[in-house]
């Protein structure tokens, strides 16, 4: 774990434990928020819509055609997770162009939870989980392995290896591309406080909404290639 994190040792069950308490409260913070934004946008749905509800139409939109592309039969039940993956992520990586950092915290700062390995490496693990269930549920054991031929084994095994590093991408990628711009927002602010940062600001601010996108993407496009039926 990172030295900026504020980070608190406790004991529990006679183990050690530590905990990134900066990287849970912005994580909650970020819950809470799509909580009550959704709470408001689905309150008192109208036939003519209200801004927020045109927002939140227009992403369930996007994503119904997006799975309705990759999976025609089933998708739209899978939306749920992916939607809100996608929610989540966006939000979680605009919190770290906030000026959350005037909050002084007992060491480090107020960033994206997203910068934080351990947040990104569990939601890639709920994506494995999900598709690996999905694909699971459809296919049952034909999921791993098609046969007991030599080859099938083989290609077994190699499945195995791509659903270890699919999640192992998914969380480098998205942690990577937070921390590193927050990186070099922090080093920006230092030698210039004033008019530097701005272009990098809105450059990082493209960068949080691609990168949600991409985390959305990539995971309908694993539960769209577990549920896929084989030509086997």
């Amino acid at each position: 774990m990172s030295e900026g994190h504020w980070i608190v040792n406790k004991v529990i069950a006679g183990h050690s434990m530590a905990f990134n308490m900066d990287t849970l409260c912005t994580m909650w913070a970020a819950m809470a928020f799509l909580l009550v934004v959704s709470f408001i946008a689905t309150r008192n749905l109208t036939i003519v819509p209200t801004k927020l509800q045109i927002a939140f139409e227009g992403i369930l939109g996007a994503f119904w055609g997006l799975v309705d592309s990759l999976m025609p039969k089933e998708g739209r039940k899978h939306i749920p997770l992916i939607a809100s993956l996608f929610l989540f992520i966006i939000t979680a990586n605009l919190m770290g162009q906030l000026p959350l950092r005037m909050i002084e915290l007992k060491t480090g700062e107020i960033a994206s939870p997203t910068n934080d390995i351990n947040l990104t490496a569990a939601l890639a693990i709920i994506v494995l989980v999900y598709y690996v269930g999905a694909g699971f549920a459809k296919k049952k054991f034909k999921y791993f392995l098609h046969d007991f031929k030599p080859m099938s084994i083989f290609m077994a095994l190699l499945e195995v290896l791509d659903m270890i590093t699919r999640p192992l991408t998914l969380a480098l990628r998205l942690f990577g591309n937070i921390l590193a711009g927050e990186c070099l927002m922090t080093a920006l602010l230092g030698i210039c406080a004033y008019v530097l940062p701005l272009p990098v600001m809105f450059f990082e601010v493209l960068v949080a909404c691609v990168q949600a996108l991409v985390f959305a993407l990539l995971t309908t496009v694993y539960i769209s290639s577990a549920i896929e039926e084989s030509e086997h």
